[in-house]
C-alpha cells in the first residue's frame, strides 16, 4: 500500500509525521499522524497507542493540544491519530457537526448514502493497523483511546476486540448513544431504524454483557456542558458494576469537554498503557 508523507517534526528526540494514503475500506484518501518516540533509532519496534478524536476534529487535534509526545518518547511509545472520518467531495455530508464528515462515530455505516464510505470501525480495527505495522517499526502490541466520540470508539473496538488491544482509556466518552441526542441521530442515519442493530456500537450494553475484559481507565469532567444529556457516564458505571468490569472511572470537579481537560491527565492515561503494553 501506498502511503504520501505530507509533514515531518522532530519532537522530544522523536518524530511526528503525516500521512497520507487511498483507502480501500473508506473509499477515499485517508489522513492520519504518527509519532514515533526517539527509541526506534535502535532498532526497536514499539508498542502503538491509537488515538480516536471527538466530532469536528482530524488527525491533527491531539497531536498539537494534548501534551502527549514528551511521555511518549519516555515510555517509548508511538501514537497513531487517524482522521474522524471519510473525506473527499464525493463522500455524504450532512450540514450539522454531529453527521458526516468529522462525525464518523466510528461504525460501519448500513445505509444509503453513507454505507459507500463510512466504514470507520473496519478502518480503525483492521485497515490502519495493518498499515502501520507494514511501515514502521511498532509491536504487535497496541492499545487504543479516545475523547468524547472517539471515547465512545475506543470503548467499543476495545470491548468487541479484546484479544487485539492490552488497554483502553477514554476522556469524557459518549458511553451510551442508544440513549443520547448525538447517538440517535448518528445511528439512525448510519445504521438504520432497528436500534436492536445499534447495541453493538453501545459501550455500555457491550460492557454489561462482557465476558472478556479489557482494563479500561475513563476520566471525566464534571463541568462537562454535555455531562447529563450526552455523555451518561453513570450506564458506563452501572454496566461495569453488573459484569465486574475491570473500569476505573474518575469524576474531576471542575474540568469540561475541552483539550485542557485531556492536557491535565494525558500522562496517567500515558503511564497506564504502558503498564499493560510492557507485561509480557
Amino acid at each position: 500500500m501506498t502511503i504520501e508523507n505530507l509533514s515531518v517534526n522532530k519532537s522530544f528526540g522523536g518524530w511526528h509525521k503525516q500521512y497520507s494514503h487511498q483507502s480501500k475500506t473508506l473509499n477515499c484518501t485517508m489522513r492520519f499522524a504518527i509519532y514515533l518516540p526517539p527509541q526506534i533509532s535502535s532498532g526497536s519496534k514499539v508498542p502503538v497507542l491509537y488515538w480516536l478524536s471527538g466530532l469536528t476534529c482530524t488527525d491533527e487535534n491531539f497531536m498539537q493540544k494534548a501534551g502527549a509526545l514528551r511521555i511518549a518518547a519516555q515510555l517509548g511509545i508511538a501514537i497513531v491519530a487517524p482522521d474522524t472520518s471519510p473525506r473527499g467531495d464525493d463522500v455524504a455530508d450532512d450540514e450539522g457537526y454531529d453527521l458526516g464528515k468529522g462525525a464518523g462515530f466510528y461504525v460501519n455505516a448500513t445505509q444509503a448514502p453513507w454505507d459507500r464510505h463510512y466504514h470507520m470501525y473496519d478502518y480503525v480495527v483492521n485497515e490502519l493497523p495493518q498499515l502501520i505495522k507494514a511501515t514502521f517499526p511498532v509491536s504487535n502490541k497496541r492499545a487504543i483511546a479516545g475523547h468524547s466520540m472517539g471515547g465512545h470508539g475506543a470503548l467499543t473496538i476495545a470491548l468487541r476486540n479484546p484479544e487485539r488491544y492490552t488497554s483502553v482509556s477514554a476522556f469524557s466518552p459518549i458511553s451510551n448513544p442508544l440513549n443520547c441526542p448525538w447517538g440517535e441521530k448518528a445511528f439512525s442515519a448510519y445504521l438504520g431504524k432497528d436500534r436492536a442493530t445499534w447495541r453493538e456500537y453501545d459501550a455500555s450494553e457491550l460492557m454489561r454483557a462482557a465476558t472478556q475484559f479489557v482494563p479500561a481507565l475513563v476520566e471525566q469532567g464534571a463541568s462537562d456542558d454535555f455531562l447529563t444529556e450526552q455523555l451518561k457516564p453513570e450506564a458506563l458505571q452501572s454496566a461495569a458494576n453488573a459484569s465486574g468490569y475491570p473500569l476505573t472511572l474518575n469524576l474531576h470537579e471542575g474540568y469540561d469537554h475541552s483539550y485542557y481537560f485531556i492536557s491535565s491527565f494525558i500522562e496517567g492515561h500515558l503511564r497506564f498503557h504502558a503498564e499493560h503494553l510492557n507485561k509480557a
